[in-house]
């Protein structure tokens, strides 16, 4: 049986969870995808997924999105 690569399965995990940030964004703010990356990329969330600070990477999309709009957007 193959060795799992868990830092690429990590990694994964992380790009697709940013990737739904993104597009929820962009959703309930009725912003292009562009402005919504702009937007989660300068934000305090982006850095702590990329970190991995206390396992936020394993939180959901919508209650991320949701504290990110409450903490960070107002």
């Amino acid at each position: 049986m193959p060795e799992l690569d868990h830092s690429a399965l990590e990694d994964t995990h992380k790009q697709l969870l940013e990737e739904e940030i993104v597009n929820l964004l962009s959703e309930r703010l009725k912003i292009d995808l562009a402005s919504a990356m702009d937007l989660y990329y300068r934000s305090k969330l982006a850095s702590q997924i990329a970190d991995g600070d206390y396992g936020i990477q394993y939180l959901d999309a919508h209650n991320l999105v949701d504290d990110l709009l409450e903490n960070e957007i107002g």
